[in-house]
């Protein structure tokens, strides 16, 4: 009887342990990705200079509590806001929507951005930027934020995944 019980509590228990090995695998995989696209010179953003001392972006702990289900609401066109990116060019960008989500019983929002020259390519027309700052900025990370890159969603929620948050 007491092998049948561990029996089940191992059966019941190895999908969610697999789910968050895939998960966590997805986000390293995602991680590095984007730690090469920073040492291509056709994609990067950095100078020559600052490829040959890149050593690849800082990144916290994984932690699949810092992917949240926003929900959203559309904004109304509004004038653009002009943001240095970290080429250090100013492009404009317009409040797209607001997202709404609870993490750890806490409500925040924050303003999803959609690129005004990024709309014009069909490879970027369905991109967002989500900028934000927290507690960490200045100590651990940037100063100036850091930032998600997001798809618009079909629906009116979408996935935030901090976990994929970078800074310049």
């Amino acid at each position: 009887m007491h092998s049948k019980a561990l029996l089940l509590v191992f059966l019941i228990g190895f999908p969610i342990l697999a789910s968050a090995q895939s998960y966590k695998k997805s986000i390293r995989e995602f991680q590095e990705d984007l730690n090469k696209s920073f040492t291509d010179p056709e994609k990067s953003p950095l100078s020559k200079e600052k490829m040959e001392e890149f050593k690849g972006l800082p990144f916290f702990p994984i932690d699949e509590k810092y992917s949240v289900t926003a929900k959203l609401e559309w904004l109304p066109p509004s004038n653009p806001l002009r943001m240095r990116t970290s080429d250090d060019r100013l492009r404009a960008y317009d409040r797209f929507a607001k997202a709404t989500f609870t993490l750890d019983g806490k409500e925040y929002t924050l303003i999803l951005y959609s690129d005004r020259s990024s709309r014009q390519k069909e490879e970027s027309k369905n991109r967002l930027f989500l900028p934000f700052t927290d507690q960490s900025n200045g100590t651990g990370t940037y100063g100036g934020g850091r930032y998600i890159d997001l798809e618009i969603p079909e629906g009116d929620t979408i996935v935030i995944d901090f976990n994929k948050a970078y800074n310049p």
